[in-house]
């Protein structure tokens, strides 16, 4: 004689069935939705992602684990930068007794750049297109498809923006190379005045960290058509993305600490 189910063991069974669904090694996933998250880029609610197999993390907790690991590695080179910015004011405002007993101030201003006007402005844009970037790889519709499988709808919007990005970003490297050639023109060097060794050790040092920042969107762009896990994707992108604003930021501050503070 066959079995009768009745509604409340078909929904049992259905249940179950569900979670079995859920619990299958799908990638990284594990069966269970990506952050897409349109407020915040992750971290969404109503995705039961505390439904998941002890001992194992789900895609909220692992890319809140990448934002909380890089603003860790950034806290050392904010302190850097912090401890420069002290020693600038120290500088200025010191000074030496001449041979009359004059108190002088040594510090003499340099001349910033007009073209730092124009690199500024460059690199906030570049932190918009960035951003776009950021939110089409957690555009919930777009990203579901990729998820599942289905195409690469959001690889290929983000990758466009974050293409973009390297220009702009590289267009603001290539003007901060003219800014350090017009000074030295004019005679301008590390080694000429306070104000000047200040200037470029300011400039060169955020370049620098710029110019990592280069090389983590072509690690971006690279990952977003090779590699097959879209967790992975997202994380790269999100956490190559906060970083370029990072920099952006301390770039406004250190261009108004040069153009403003001296």
């Amino acid at each position: 004689m066959p079995t009768i189910l009745t509604p409340p063991e078909i929904d049992r069974r259905h249940d179950r069935g569900t979670d079995r669904h859920l619990d299958v090694n799908d990638g990284d996933n594990g069966g269970r939705r990506p952050p897409t998250d349109k407020r915040t880029g992750g971290n969404g609610d109503g995705e039961n992602w505390s439904n998941r197999p002890q001992g194992r993390r789900g895609p909220r907790e692992r890319l809140s684990a990448a934002r909380v690991g890089l603003f860790f590695a950034l806290g050392g080179d904010l302190m850097f930068f912090v401890a420069l910015v002290s020693i600038f004011f120290v500088d200025k405002s010191s000074g030496h007794f001449d041979a009359y007993g004059v108190y002088v101030h040594s510090w003499k201003a340099t001349v910033i750049p007009e073209i730092l006007w124009k690199n500024t402005a460059i690199l906030l844009l570049s932190s918009l297109t960035a951003e776009i970037a950021r939110q089409r790889m957690f555009d919930e519709k777009l990203a579901m498809d990729e998820w599942l499988g289905l195409g690469r709808p959001v690889s290929g919007r983000a990758g466009i923006w974050l293409g973009l990005t390297l220009v702009l970003g590289s267009m603001f490297l290539a003007g901060q190379w003219m800014a350090w050639r017009q000074l030295a023109a004019q005679g301008v060097f590390f080694s000429s005045s306070m104000s000047s060794h200040f200037f470029y050790l300011i400039t060169v040092t955020h370049a620098v960290h710029l110019f990592l920042g280069i090389g983590a969107l072509i690690g971006a762009l690279l990952v977003l058509w090779r590699s097959r896990s879209m967790l992975t994707r997202q994380v790269l992108v999100d956490g190559t993305v906060w970083y370029w604003h990072v920099m952006g930021v301390l770039w406004v501050f250190l261009f108004a600490l040069l153009e403003f503070g001296q």
